[in-house]
């Protein structure tokens, strides 16, 4: 919770400067971006210290293959005496995990996660938006935060001044709906235009973006074995 606060002021402070969501959440990603480089540069250079010791790992675990115990002993002597841990590459690389958790509960609830509106005021605009025709049954399930804030956005003259620290935020970036799932607007991908044609995109590019990042990945280390 305590990250999701931190995070949430950081993606707000970012929006503040920029005046648009989708550039807020690129600066974010930024941001994470340059304080996880030391611990990405640790976690690989621990993966090739490992991959220059697989020889001798290789010749214990065939050593002593019928013999797990010694095995592990002796593993765990070749780690000591070398200053390695077989740890350090894998815990690094699962610190993205909970970053991602956190901004995707922010990005999900833009109410009281990003404009820190506490429950009751978040109860108090659901009750406003009701009365000028806000339904939130045609909300997705679970974002309904989302759906919310984008009626406020287009209904904000009626909100205004209302609410302390509720914002008018701008979810167009490049031409897109940033509120729009692809899943509910993927059968329009043909007649949509672009506002629908970069909505269903996004998943698929941002897939394939990973997919590229992993192959990369495991061509240095290839090389770094080399």
């Amino acid at each position: 919770m305590i990250m999701i606060k931190i995070f949430g002021s950081v993606l707000l402070f970012f929006y503040n400067i920029c005046n648009s969501y989708g550039g807020a959440i690129l600066l974010f990603g930024l941001l994470v971006k340059l304080i996880m480089l030391p611990f990405q540069m640790k976690s690989k250079k621990s993966m090739m210290r490992m991959s220059r010791f697989q020889p001798m790992i290789k010749e214990i675990q065939t050593r002593y293959k019928n013999n797990q115990v010694k095995m592990n002993e002796e593993l765990q002597r070749l780690y000591a005496e070398e200053g390695v841990n077989p740890m350090n590459g894998c815990l690094w690389s699962f610190l993205p995990f909970p970053i991602l958790i956190a901004l995707y509960s922010i990005i999900r609830q833009p109410l009281s996660r990003f404009m820190m509106l506490s429950k009751d005021v978040v109860t108090e605009i659901t009750t406003l938006a009701t009365t000028l025709g806000y339904n939130a049954e045609l909300v997705r399930k679970g974002y309904e935060e989302i759906g919310l804030a984008k009626f406020i956005s287009d209904n904000f003259a009626d909100f205004s001044g209302k609410f302390d620290g509720l914002l008018n935020v701008n979810y167009d970036f490049l031409g897109l709906d940033l509120t729009v799932m692809p899943g509910d607007v993927w059968k329009d991908f043909f007649t949509g235009g672009w506002p629908v044609i970069g909505v269903v995109l996004i998943p698929f590019i941002s897939g394939a973006l990973s997919f590229l990042q992993s192959k990369a990945s495991m061509a240095g280390n290839v090389a770094a074995e080399g």
